[in-house]
């Protein structure tokens, strides 16, 4: 995998580390649950559950890309790709299921998308 796919593979890993953050263990904080377009601390009480569990799906995809990348080789490159398919198709489907958090979906989705891309032509 070319130099220029593993940066991209690395910050797509390290940006869904962060959200494993704000989703399991920083969720509680208003600043926090207002990026999900959580209005109030009723509905975030709601949502805390599945935003505790979202946020260990995007840790664990975070480690099959990091992890990936630090076994290194055909098969370690293989899990950080398929991870970062993982995260594209995640970003594609929040895009897809609201169109307001366009930004988060962008942010989600175009750095593993570059790290396919990348692999593919590099």
């Amino acid at each position: 995998m070319s130099v220029v796919a593993q940066v991209f593979v690395a910050l797509a890993g390290v940006f869904h580390v962060a959200v494993f953050a704000l989703e399991s263990l920083l969720f509680r904080k208003p600043s926090t649950y207002h990026r999900f377009l959580i209005k109030d601390e009723t509905e975030a009480a709601t949502a805390r559950p599945w935003a505790f569990n979202q946020g260990f799906y995007n840790l664990f995809l975070a480690i099959g890309a990091i992890g990936g990348l630090i076994w290194g080789g055909d098969k370690g490159h293989a899990i950080a790709l398929f991870s970062c398919a993982c995260m594209a198709g995640a970003g594609i489907v929040l895009i897809a299921s609201d169109r307001r958090m366009a930004r988060a979906a962008a942010t989600q989705a175009v750095p593993p998308i570059l790290a396919l891309v990348f692999a593919a032509v590099l």
